[in-house]
């Protein structure tokens, strides 16, 4: 993979046999990054084709509009492809306000880009003790983690370090930082992380850190709020037929993808019509999800615990579901 990639797709031929893509065909890349995803299917579309990017991430965003190191022409230079600056979870009004009713495929690559863990000032990598935290996504808007740990209350912290970091000892590490601000500010990884493995017991530090940080992250982000908003509208935005590839990388994210393809909704449970048939706008594609090979793990460390879940739009309405 060229060094002109800020992000290393995972998972990419997959993620290509998974979309079946039509040369023809109307395609969705909701995580655009550093557009190693959305390059590779314009490769496989024709000139009638084509590919919306979507990303929030100024990154991401000026990324699209430049060449390649070695020459090739920015994304944007390519006639089939239009950038949209948003989240994915607007993924249906900004389709729809460019006239796009139906798409033949959506991709979504979540979670956190190794471009954003290798930039110290992005703040969401613990290994660079001088970073100031930040961890948001857009940095247009919103506050970081350093406004969020500095006002929260001590109750939400513990909260959201259990809901989006499954750690334990959550309430214990909320009173920790708690207790630390009040008598300096918590501004950089470094602080975070020090006062953070006070309640790691016999947790694996560098496994616990990395989970501390990404609560942080996901409710900074919203992302599981957003993921399950892009989830729905993929439903409906999808032909019959249509397919949406989503790559997870860690379970609070697999959960919610698994069982909306499964089941149609977030709890995983069954719902059926009065002849049986199952109430969910996509069917699993058979098998179990697909991991990357050895090859690729070596090559690629973010590609290990990535999980590719593919589901196929049914006949079935999701309007008559809701």
């Amino acid at each position: 993979m060229s060094k002109a990639f800020y992000h290393q797709p995972v998972l990419l031929e997959a993620c290509l046999e998974a979309l079946q893509i039509k040369v023809d065909g109307i395609y969705v890349d909701c995580t655009l990054g550093g557009g190693g995803h959305s390059r590779a299917i314009l490769g496989r579309l024709g000139p009638k084709g084509r590919l919306f990017g979507i990303d929030q991430d100024e990154d991401a965003l000026q990324r699209a509009n430049k060449p390649l190191d070695d020459g090739t022409p920015a994304l944007c230079a390519d006639p089939r492809f239009e950038l949209i600056d948003a989240n994915f979870a607007q993924m249906q009004r900004f389709l729809q306000w460019k006239g796009v009713q139906g798409v033949h495929g959506i991709l979504a690559d979540l979670g956190v880009s190794s471009h954003h863990l290798d930039e110290a000032d992005r703040g969401f990598a613990f290994r660079f003790d001088e970073a100031l935290l930040d961890m948001r996504m857009d940095r247009r808007t919103g506050f970081g983690a350093r406004e969020w740990l500095a006002e929260t209350s001590e109750e939400e912290m513990a909260t959201v370090f259990y809901r989006f970091g499954e750690i334990r000892q959550s309430r214990r590490l909320a009173r920790d930082l708690a207790v630390a601000r009040s008598e300096r500010a918590l501004e950089t990884a470094g602080q975070l992380k020090k006062i953070a493995l006070h309640s790691a017991g016999q947790e694996k530090p560098s496994r616990y850190l990395a989970r501390v940080f990404q609560a942080i992250r996901i409710h900074l982000n919203r992302e599981m709020e957003s993921l399950q908003e892009m989830l729905e509208q993929s439903g409906s935005m999808l032909i019959a037929g249509g397919r949406l590839v989503v790559l997870s990388y860690h379970s609070l994210e697999d959960r919610l993808v698994k069982n909306f393809i499964n089941h149609g909704n977030f709890e995983g449970k069954d719902y059926h019509d009065l002849y049986g048939n199952a109430l969910r706008p996509l069917d699993p594609v058979k098998g179990r999800w697909k991991q990357a090979d050895a090859s690729e793990n070596s090559e690629n460390p973010r590609a290990r615990s990535a999980k590719l879940r593919v589901g196929i739009r049914n006949q079935f309405s999701l309007s008559t579901h809701r």
